[in-house]
């Protein structure tokens, strides 16, 4: 795709755009006369415009297929910077270090895996992708091509985590010390402090509408089916959509679920079985869902409760020797004293900026970002088919469920392909 692109871009920015040396040209470690990393944002919708002011980078292009947005993006800083409506060109450009992508869940592989084919480091939203076999692109591409990844959600390693009313790290603690006993069971709902927003859902029935003059539907579409425009579809509701993302699942299952993973040590696993609870889905439109359910080898268990159901008494963690609750509330006697005498857990890298400057993984990266986006997309699937699935989290496949396994690589629109 683009080659003519591609080859006109690399000619001209040798020549005239090449005005500030990107690191990944002049070699690792090397520090420019800039003390900044510079950053291009694909995608400047609310997301992209949000996360505009991470220290440590200086914002040099942006990108939509929205021209309101684009000019949106065009003043975020008062310096002129360069504008792209294809997303290619941005990642292209010789100015460009990180490449930020910020734009719906269905983009975010093939522009993760052209970014590090182009030599770029990438930061993406969450979640990582909208499949498991895109996710698999992701981790391949970045090590083949010696990228940095950082996953932007956040709450493994700072931060309160919703209504623990804590950081994770003391929860991390109190799992790996062994006081809760083992298996564990971690319950993510209202009642413990999380709500998984469900007007993130879609309309059974669309009518066509025009496409507003500013927007490039097509591109904006890109590797997802065509379907005809309607305003519901894009930008702020595009998340109600199976073919874009998936619902309040997608838009929060990260945010709640790797830190889960993280605490209960699994992020090198996937479950083995996932079950659902939920009124049959539309075909298109994402809908609602009781309860979701994931088993691990070891019995660890993740419930997922939607709205209002599930018990209001239920713990966070559920364990043979102790329960913890909401607002960091635990029922072991003097547990704060005994958890004093077992050690820390390890220290993470949080440093994205340092990351790139040294090439040490980032505290969430392709990989581990990668086993938290299959636990969302493996309830995704279950929730679209409607019935428990056996998981193998080494083969990355669902077992003996064609119907499943096809889900796992969607079909892309020409002539977009990962």
């Amino acid at each position: 795709m683009g080659t003519n692109r591609r080859d006109f871009l690399k000619t001209l920015g040798g020549v005239a755009l090449f005005t500030i040396v990107p690191r990944h040209v002049l070699g690792n470690g090397y520090i420019a006369p800039s003390d900044q990393l510079t950053k291009g944002i694909i995608g400047t919708g609310g997301m992209g415009r949000g996360h505009v002011n991470y220290g440590g980078t200086r914002l040099v292009a942006v990108c939509d297929v929205d021209e309101n947005h684009l000019e949106l993006g065009k003043n975020l800083v008062k310096e002129k910077i360069a504008a792209y409506h294809d997303f290619r060109d941005l990642i292209l450009d010789p100015n460009v270090d990180i490449v930020h992508i910020a734009t719906p869940p269905h983009w975010h592989g093939i522009m993760s895996v052209e970014a590090a084919k182009a030599g770029k480091d990438i930061w993406c939203e969450k979640p990582m992708t909208r499949t498991i076999g895109e996710g698999k692109r992701v981790m391949e591409a970045v090590k083949q091509y010696g990228r940095m990844f950082r996953l932007n959600t956040w709450f493994r390693f700072t931060d309160q985590f919703y209504g623990l009313g804590t950081p994770v790290k003391p929860l991390k603690k109190l799992v790996q010390s062994g006081l809760l006993g083992w298996p564990l069971k971690v319950t993510i709902s209202k009642h413990t402090g999380f709500d998984w927003k469900f007007y993130w859902v879609g309309k059974e029935y669309l009518e066509p509408q025009p496409v507003p003059k500013e927007l490039d539907y097509d591109m904006w579409l890109g590797p997802a089916p065509y379907k005809p425009y309607n305003a519901h579809r894009v930008h702020q509701t595009f998340r109600g959509y199976w073919d874009y993302d998936g619902g309040g699942l997608g838009d929060m299952g990260q945010h709640y679920i790797d830190p889960v993973q993280y605490i209960l040590d699994k992020d090198n696993t996937s479950p083995v079985k996932v079950e659902v609870d939920a009124p049959q889905q539309h075909p298109d439109a994402v809908g609602t869902w009781r309860s979701i359910t994931y088993t691990y080898e070891d019995g660890c268990q993740i419930v997922l409760w939607g709205g209002d159901f599930g018990d209001p008494n239920t713990p966070y963690i559920a364990g043979p020797k102790g329960n913890v609750y909401k607002n960091f509330v635990c029922d072991i006697p003097d547990w704060e004293k005994k958890l004093s005498d077992y050690p820390e857990p390890e220290p993470q890298v949080t440093d994205f900026i340092e990351c790139i400057k040294t090439r040490q993984p980032f505290a969430l990266n392709e990989q581990n970002g990668f086993r938290s986006a299959t636990i969302v997309n493996m309830g995704a699937v279950a929730l679209r088919l409607n019935r428990t699935l056996e998981f193998d989290p080494v083969k990355l496949e669902f077992i003996n469920d064609e119907a499943a396994n096809r889900l796992l690589d969607q079909p892309m629109r020409a002539p977009w392909n990962i």
